[in-house]
């Protein structure tokens, strides 16, 4: 006896949807303009040393993918032929669905961040305390290992301790220019 086949599900759930290198907006953009489709494309927007200066950044969370919710059966036909998109994730033959609950977590955590100007933008910002191991990552003192001793407010340079000479310096060094310690997620 054959199991009954099912239905074909007439609900819209989110999908994983890859793009075409370095263009998620552009298929995000085109994928919002075909009617009920929803679109997630988080980003994430920080500072960044260059030799021109500080400038901001902005890369998407999850590089050449972007998640949409549709009707596979109606629009999954439109959704791989929108331009900047380059297919669905699939393993084999099957497009597993992203689960709900993730989406929507991920949505509650991009919108409650504090410094969310766009619905799906993030703005990253360096956390530094005192007492804190860092490692200079550019400039005269690159590969230096050292320990903030002091934050000043208000400005992108802290003072770290390193031993220099065979005695302990300090010295003022552009938050930028530093390897931050990483911190478990609050």
């Amino acid at each position: 006896m054959t199991p009954p086949t099912l239905p074909p599900s007439t609900l819209p759930e989110w999908y994983c949807v890859r793009c075409q290198p370095k263009r998620e907006h552009i298929a995000a953009g085109h994928l919002r303009e075909l009617e009920e489709i929803e679109v997630f494309c988080p980003r994430l927007r920080y500072r960044k040393a260059t030799r021109r200066g500080k400038i901001w950044w902005v890369e998407p969370m999850f590089p050449g993918y972007v998640l949409a919710k549709f009707n596979m059966d109606e629009m999954a036909r439109a959704v791989t032929y929108a331009h900047g998109v380059s297919g669905l994730v699939r393993f084999g033959s099957h497009i597993p669905p992203v689960p709900e609950s993730f989406v929507e977590s991920l949505k509650n955590e991009i919108f409650n961040y504090k410094g969310a100007e766009e619905a799906e933008l993030m703005t990253l910002s360096p956390i530094i305390q005192i007492g804190d191991e860092v490692e200079v990552a550019h400039g005269p003192l690159q590969g230096m290992q050292g320990v903030v001793v002091a934050v000043p407010s208000a400005t992108e340079r802290v003072k770290i301790l390193i031993e220099f000479l065979g005695s302990p310096q300090a010295v003022d060094v552009d938050l930028f220019s530093l390897l931050l310690p990483r911190r478990p997620a609050a």
